[in-house]
């Protein structure tokens, strides 16, 4: 008996194929049923302690360059001094929102961002309207 040694096994994967496709579709329909529940017993946790929300502080300036920090007014010209002072009554973990008119000077904008950070806040973002 002679072998053709030139002549090459071919492998027929379309059984494996279809195999396949049925056994994905019979999970695909099956996975959405499945339903894993574990009961767990929580421990208990203390009751008198709570969660103390730190309220944020609310900086505007509008475009004659007033300065509103939580409905208190301030100049512009002395804002990083004084609001280093009224910094020292809030807490510096609160986040602090600077609202400013689009038609002031970057500049303006950056100084109070600077007085912000200057005080000791680490929280602080740039209002948008979008």
């Amino acid at each position: 008996m002679l072998y053709d040694w030139d002549e090459k096994p071919e492998l027929n994967i379309t059984p494996l194929v279809d195999v396949m496709l049925v056994l994905l579709a019979i999970l695909m329909v099956i996975a959405p049923n499945i339903i894993f529940e574990e009961n767990i017993k929580l421990p208990q946790g203390s009751t008198t302690k709570q969660i103390s929300k730190i309220p944020p502080v609310h900086i505007t300036i509008d475009e004659e360059q007033n300065i509103q920090v939580n409905k208190e007014n301030f100049l512009l010209n002395g804002f990083q001094d004084n609001f280093y002072l009224y910094a020292n009554k809030l807490d510096k973990k609160a986040t602090v929102l600077i609202s400013a008119d689009e038609s002031l000077d970057y500049g303006i904008v950056m100084s109070i961002l600077a007085a912000v950070k200057q005080a000791g806040f680490t929280e602080v973002s740039l209002a948008t309207n979008g």
